[in-house]
């Protein structure tokens, strides 16, 4: 991931404001250790910071059309570059850079390109022959990225809050799937899909289909100049990420340059349960598998850094995002520069637990589609910024436009749960990849239960979070948080503590507001009581405290399953005690 800061219409074009442009585009270097570029025309100034994945040696950023009146700053990758790049044979390109078609199709097609990119992406383009210019985010919003307002009239663009909550009279987060257009003088939705409506779909479930669209998905991924691995937890979605690039690697231009070994990653605590099931899933797939371990005391101590790079006081986004950035430093230190990661699966297949009470296929759609939409506020964030804080770019294949768009497409009703079919969650992605002959994954793996991510690290983890908490909110503090913090006022200490070292970093009321909550918070527990009264005294946004309902359901859904399998006893999944479904809209996945 790069980091991109753009000012647009300052009315200063001063060499202070330059320098000020400078400065701020500074703080996100940790986006882009590898080089800094400026570009101002008058008073409009964009900035970048790389971090160099394709074309290290010339893609140095901003880019320029070939009479340098069209200039892009880009955080993002352009998987279909190459076929692109063959829609515009009347061009000239400077460098071998992904991004590097933007500018061109901007010269051709006008605003209306952008649906053509498929990838993950936020740019600012600024056309200096009129002075109009185009932002434009992904679809589900992968790369983080942040709008706000001077009192100049001024618009400014950055990757991260830290980029423009000291100088923005007002600012907030820039919507996924969508562009703003100076000409337009405003926000327009270009992502469209049938889903986004939330219609039901009707097309019946076509597992070859599934399957093939997802190891496109994962394919086009290993588009890399650099060394890269994957994020392996062991649960089903890193697993069938790992598989997959597994399989596919040989053929790839990355194994000539990197060789044909994959690299996997996992953290935990010692003994923790991602540790073994990664480890598992390693040896099965014979990959060069890197084992981090951390202590609670160790992630503790990172807390205040892990707030100021996430930019959230979402305290499960905090607790998950602690290990991944604690891995993420150790997997930059050996060298590495990219991997792919296994979030989005939960939300668009309804894999969290409390979806097995979903009452009907629509209901079930509804909110899965409710979920993809949010995860620029949870997963997406976390993914993004807890890697880009050590310079590592994190790649989503589950979040992928043309797979989203047949995973969506499939009628609910074969998603729905039904424990007297053998159907467990995520039963349609489990099933498109059982292989007698040739198995991605042993089906005991294929079929095992979800651990969270923050719960997967090690059990200790979220209870050790607690107790330090407890040690620094008293409960007077607690008392008074409706006065202290009344929007999003946090009802654990937990919650009272991230909200007291995010306030420290941003305390500007726009930088609140950025942070879900409130009445989304509210609509996402009413969901899970509408569908299980159990969540109902549950205040951990984890979900731990419901924990009848949820376990004895699963134990008889994998008794039954486990049976139709073939598996013994042994080879299924164990019911751990403890972990649970996630409250929907908080949810952070393994």
């Amino acid at each position: 991931m790069c980091g991109i800061l753009a000012v647009l219409g300052c009315s200063d074009d001063s060499q202070a404001k330059r320098v000020r442009v400078l400065e701020l585009s500074r703080r996100l270097k940790h986006r882009g250790p590898d080089w800094s570029g400026i570009y101002q025309h008058g008073d409009f100034y964009l900035a970048h910071q790389r971090l160099a994945i394709i074309d290290p040696a010339s893609g140095d950023q901003p880019l320029y059309n070939e009479d340098d009146t069209i200039v892009v700053t880009v955080n993002g990758e352009i998987y279909n570059h190459e076929e692109l790049r063959k829609l515009l044979p009347n061009h000239e390109f400077k460098t071998g850079s992904d991004c590097d078609v933007i500018a061109h199709l901007y010269e051709e097609y006008g605003e209306n390109f952008v649906d053509m990119l498929d990838g993950m992406f936020s740019f600012v383009l600024l056309d200096t022959r009129d002075d109009s210019f185009l932002v434009a985010r992904d679809a589900i919003g992968i790369t983080s990225l942040y709008i706000g307002w001077g009192l100049d009239g001024s618009i400014w663009i950055s990757s991260e809050l830290k980029g423009l909550n000291d100088d923005c009279e007002h600012f907030e987060c820039f919507p996924p799937g969508h562009l703003y257009s100076s000409k337009l003088g405003g926000l327009k939705r270009w992502y469209n899909p049938p889903w986004f409506s939330e219609a039901i779909p009707n097309i019946p479930y076509d597992p070859l289909a599934l399957r093939r669209t997802f190891e496109n998905a994962v394919i086009k991924r290993l588009m890399t100049d650099v060394p890269f691995g994957v994020l392996l937890s062991g649960g089903l979605d890193s697993s069938l990420v790992a598989s997959v690039t597994a399989r596919h690697l040989a053929r790839t231009k990355a194994a000539k340059q990197w060789g044909t070994q994959l690299h996997s990653f996992c953290v935990g605590l010692e003994g923790s349960p991602d540790l073994k099931a990664a480890k598992e899933v390693a040896d099965y797939l014979g990959t060069v598998h890197h084992e981090f371990h951390f202590t609670v005391q160790d992630g503790i101590d990172a807390i205040e850094d892990v707030i100021y790079h996430i930019e959230t006081y979402d305290v499960t986004t905090i607790r998950a995002s602690t290990p991944m950035f604690l891995m993420s430093r150790k997997i930059k230190s050996l060298g590495v520069k990219m991997v792919l990661s296994g979030e989005g699966s939960d939300e668009v297949f309804g894999g969290y637990l409390y979806f097995h009470k979903a009452p009907n296929k629509e209901e079930f759609h509804r909110e899965t589609c409710r979920k993809i939409k949010a995860l620029h506020q949870y997963d997406c964030l976390r993914a993004n910024k807890a890697t880009s804080a050590w310079g590592l770019e994190a790649r989503v294949p589950f979040l992928d436009k043309e797979f989203i768009s047949v995973a969506m497409a499939i009628d609910p009703q074969w998603k729905m749960i039904k424990p007297g079919e053998g159907r467990i969650e995520k039963w349609v992605l489990r099933k498109a990849f059982e292989d007698e002959d040739r198995p991605y994954l042993p089906k005991h793996i294929l079929y095992r239960q979800k651990e969270q991510f923050s719960d997967g690290v090690g059990y200790s983890w979220i209870d050790g979070l607690k107790e330090h908490a407890e040690q620094h909110v008293n409960d007077k503090m607690m008392q008074n948080a409706g006065h202290i913090f009344p929007h999003n006022t946090p009802n654990t200490k937990e919650a009272y503590y991230y909200r007291m070292i995010f306030e420290r970093f941003f305390p500007q009321n726009s930088a609140r507001l950025t942070v879900p909550g409130g009445a989304s918070v509210a609509c996402s527990t009413a969901k899970a009581i509408e569908w299980d009264a159990a969540w109902s005294n549950n205040l951990d946004p984890s979900g731990r405290a419901a924990l009848g309902v949820h376990l004895s359901a699963y134990d008889a859904r994998v008794t039954s399953v486990g049976s139709k399998l073939g598996a013994t006893p042994g080879e299924m999944p164990a019911r751990v005690v403890g972990v649970t479904a996630t409250a929907p809209g908080l949810a952070i996945k393994s």
